[in-house]
């Protein structure tokens, strides 16, 4: 491969403890899950969702046949334990309601 035919990605992913950061080389035209197998070759004592967690790139969900573009961060995400935003709403909810006690 010549360096017009390569890119240069990194693929992510986090816990609360601790955040794996992989670099991968891939050819110009590998898509996101050619990123995610290069990256698995790097870590394979690493228990991850690999083959069925959501991804995406810079926050963005994206399908594993999308291409990335040389610098993209591709992330593998986790289901979080509960919507942060629903989460948020119930404690307004609970703070109005503290509010209004005598």
């Amino acid at each position: 491969m010549s360096a017009e035919g390569v890119k240069c990605c990194t693929v992510a992913y986090a816990t609360r403890e601790v955040q794996y950061l992989w670099q991968v080389m891939l050819p110009a035209s590998a898509n996101i899950a050619a990123a995610l197998a290069a990256a698995r070759a790097q870590a394979p004592d690493i228990a991850l969702p690999w083959d069925e967690a959501p991804v995406g790139i810079f926050g963005e969900r994206r399908a594993r046949t999308d291409v990335p573009l040389a610098g993209d961060r591709i992330e593998i995400y986790r289901a979080l334990p509960c919507d942060p935003r629903e989460e948020r709403r119930a404690r307004a909810r609970e703070g109005r309601r503290a509010a209004r006690r005598p």
